[in-house]
């Protein structure tokens, strides 16, 4: 098994795309066992072979629907009138935008790409430096896969078996939790700044003003309480529910005349690609999958990590976390999720440990490292719409990425900020 591996990561070390590098890995198995090829294709179908991962794309065509349709700009908008009159206002909005365009698209790179296109500009200008805002909206765009409806949460529960609606309640409070940190910095960052302050103090909260963003926005913050609700409500599934939100993001874009005919075959390319991308993924990770459980690897690492954690559930936290952090740096969370969750999560539920903890804080560890170098998702897609390079982007980011990590541990020893909303709806931990 050592040549699998080392075809694994030498090709992702080289720079060959993640789908291709797994893929190889499985080839490489099947040569040295001299077994069929036809396993590759019958592998990697099985693995696409499921009702639930058809959300996958839906999710990502409801999120380029709502973000070329002009609708994150309406937030945006609401935000800036509710809370852009408060030190660091405009970080405080920046996170705010992020946390509710999360709960439309559920991706990361998605919610950096709508808000940081038109945050950065009005950051800048209001005394912030073109760093820390890129860094900021590359950290806040974090919150999209915590926040539901969220992509890693529908490929990690079709993996592990575990209920998508319960990820979904689960990831409300973390995510509330995350955004109030990085505005907690972003206000401790402002009053170190002068000029952000200056410009703060330029800005009169308008009351009348902000019922009127309200109600403009209004709309677009009808989806997730479409989409939420009619989950949580048993009235339709996860995969469903992206169906009925394409729909009504189509009627809500047409109806307020920010989307346009012209504009459908960009949105369906652009959500094509991202799709495939994605879908491909987890087809190649189906046959890895299938090639660590033929060859026994997966039991034999599993039991080299009960041995290291010495039995110990604080131990094998603590691992988790730093193991996991460590792999968001290097590897795609979703064939991450599809490679180690079925080694990894098996050894928590042995110690004692809720499986919606455990596949919450496996999720949550992955989507940081959306933020962290070298492989950061968010990171390049800042890079893409600020102008910066790489460097700047991770230095501006720093700051709020460290308060990202240390919730990592307070999440993963503290296990009622994760279980209790669901545990009060009445769903099993």
């Amino acid at each position: 098994m050592s040549i699998v591996f080392l075809v694994l990561f030498g090709l992702m070390l080289i720079g060959v795309p993640v789908a291709f590098a797994i893929m190889s890995s499985g080839v490489a198995y099947l040569a040295i066992t001299d077994t069929n090829v036809a396993v590759l294709a019958q592998r990697m179908v099985y693995g696409m072979n499921s009702f639930t991962l058809l959300a996958v794309p839906l999710f990502i065509l409801v999120g380029n629907l709502m973000d070329f349709g002009g609708i994150s700009k309406r937030l945006t908008d609401w935000a800036k009138s509710l809370l852009g009159w408060l030190p660091g206002g405009l970080g405080v909005v920046t996170v705010f935008s992020c946390a509710i365009f999360a709960a439309l698209t559920g991706s990361g790179p998605a919610t950096v790409a709508a808000i940081g296109s038109i945050m950065l500009p009005a950051m800048t200008k209001a005394g912030y430096s073109k760093e820390t805002s890129a860094g900021l909206v590359a950290s806040a765009g974090a919150l999209g896969p915590i926040i539901p409806p969220s992509i890693p949460m529908i490929v990690y529960g079709v993996t592990m078996n575990l209920s998508i609606p319960a990820m979904f309640v689960a990831g409300i409070i973390p995510g509330l939790v995350i955004a109030g940190a990085l505005s907690i910095v972003n206000v401790i960052f402002a009053y170190r700044n002068p000029e952000v302050l200056k410009y703060a103090g330029t800005i009169k909260f308008d009351g009348t003003y902000c019922l009127k963003m309200f109600w403009k926005a209004l709309g677009a913050l009808g989806l997730p309480v479409l989409i939420l609700g009619g989950i949580y409500g048993g009235i339709f599934t996860p995969t469903e529910s992206a169906a009925i939100g394409i729909v009504y993001a189509l009627i809500l874009g047409f109806a307020l005349g920010e989307l346009k005919v012209k504009d459908l075959p960009k949105i369906l390319i652009s959500s094509l690609k991202t799709s495939t991308m994605v879908n491909f993924i987890i087809a190649a990770a189906s046959l890895f999958s299938w090639v660590v459980s033929k060859s026994q690897i997966g039991v034999t690492i599993s039991q080299a990590f009960i041995s290291m954690v010495a039995g110990s559930r604080t131990i094998y936290l603590l691992a988790l976390v730093v193991i996991l952090l460590i792999v968001g740096c290097l590897m795609d969370n979703i064939a991450a999720t599809l490679i180690l969750a079925p080694i990894m999560i098996p050894v928590g539920i042995k110690l004692g440990c809720s499986p919606l903890h455990l596949g919450m804080l496996f999720c949550i560890c992955l989507v940081v490292g959306f933020v962290t170098p070298p492989f950061g998702y968010n990171l390049f897609t800042a890079i893409s719409i600020s102008g910066l390079n790489f460097k700047q982007i991770v230095r501006g980011s720093l700051p709020f990425l460290l308060v990202e990590i240390a919730l990592l541990f307070v999440f993963a020893f503290a296990p009622g900020i994760i279980t209790w909303l669901p545990v009060l709806i009445g769903f099993k931990i």
